[in-house]
């Protein structure tokens, strides 16, 4: 029997549909897979190519593909087009690097609005919208990095002003950066200071265990705490709301995540084959759907079985991920997410948003290597 280690992240939406695949897997194939986990914030920021090292599977974000590209630390996978002309949005394209796929798409998120459907009635249409109800004290905003970095991506993307993503220059166009933070130091204002450091999971499970939190209008969607056996308050997961009317529900930050294969595996055909079986279409909709998975297939996300058992989840966000945007992901990208987060947090604080724009393009340039 063939033994292989992986790693995804800590939520039971990370960790319990793998092991339920695995298990199902290993019954039919003789492949037992054992699955270890790490926090969110050691997901977002954790050196791939350590973990590359220990583990055959490796659950990623999109943004690390040029770093590990360039670290040689994964290997490439086969072409799968039952995945890709289904992908959600830019989910399988996201880890298309240098001609080459790098993982496959099992869990398909991005920035989207989260309500408590028995505290308001309708998420709010627009960010003045969100500005009025949050002057009731019942709206928050994770801010914890990298999530400062991502609203305001979401907030300047969503206003027609993408960050960069293909090469060197400027971050994100100058003026539309200043009213992105603009925008984003606006809600600051309204919610509790705690916010700062929250990530989606400290906000999301607060505002189902408690009657703070009516509404959290930029936030990565967890399918988690919209199903019928979730803990405490249901929630109620829509699209975005426009920065400006008729701005429409484009520019939000992807962040779903993919299965990659390590390049040091002992049996890198068995982690293959059991990575393009967890992102395919049959067990996306099914077993791992049921197991509490957030799903990445575009069969599973418009399957209205699925949709149902999480409580419209999928149908509500669609918008949203179909029109997700890109972050960078050129080698040297990571590191600035977390000092360009930093930097946001600044600005919000001390209201110098033209410095703060400045900075980030200082901070951007020195991601690329000369040469």
């Amino acid at each position: 029997m063939t033994d292989l280690r992986g790693m995804t992240w800590n939520h039971p939406r990370g960790y319990d549909p793998m092991v339920a695949v695995s298990a199902a897997w290993a019954r039919e194939h003789g492949v037992t897979l054992h699955w270890d986990k790490r926090s969110l914030q050691d997901f977002e920021s954790f050196p791939v190519e350590k973990l590359a090292r220990d583990y055959d599977l490796i659950v990623v974000d999109h943004p690390h593909v040029g770093q590990i590209t360039a670290e040689g630390c994964l290997h490439p996978l086969p072409d799968a087009p039952d995945i890709a002309q289904a992908s959600v949005g830019l989910s399988y394209p996201s880890y298309r690097w240098q001609g080459r796929q790098w993982a496959y798409p099992i869990d398909a998120a991005a920035q989207v609005q989260a309500i408590r459907p028995d505290l308001i009635d309708t998420p709010p249409a627009n960010w003045d919208a969100v500005l009025r109800l949050a002057q009731s004290g019942k709206v928050a905003l994770p801010l914890r990095a990298p999530h400062s970095l991502m609203c305001f991506i979401t907030l300047a993307a969503n206003d027609g002003h993408k960050v960069r993503t293909d090469g060197p220059g400027p971050f994100v166009d100058r003026a539309g950066g200043i009213a992105a933070l603009e925008r984003l130091a606006a809600l600051a204002e309204l919610v509790d200071s705690a916010c700062y450091g929250w990530d989606p999971i400290d906000v999301l499970g607060r505002m189902s265990r408690t009657d703070e939190i009516a509404c959290v209008p930029l936030v990565y969607g967890y399918v988690s705490y919209a199903r019928a056996d979730s803990p405490g308050h249901r929630l109620s997961f829509h699209d975005i709301p426009e920065t400006t009317r008729g701005a429409g529900v484009g520019g939000s930050a992807l962040g779903e995540t993919g299965i990659a294969v390590s390049a040091f595996s002992a049996a890198p055909e068995a982690a293959i084959a059991f990575a393009r079986h967890v992102a395919g279409p049959e067990i996306q909709r099914s077993l791992y759907a049921r197991s509490g998975g957030q799903v990445g297939h575009g069969a599973a996300w418009h399957d209205p079985v699925v949709d149902e058992a999480a409580g419209q989840f999928y149908s509500g966000t669609a918008r949203t991920l179909e029109a997700a945007v890109l972050r960078p992901r050129h080698d040297g990208y990571m590191p600035f997410q977390d000092a360009a987060s930093a930097r946001i947090v600044q600005a919000l604080t001390d209201g110098d948003f033209g410095a703060a724009v400045d900075d980030m393009d200082r901070l951007f340039a020195r991601t690329f290597k000369p040469g």
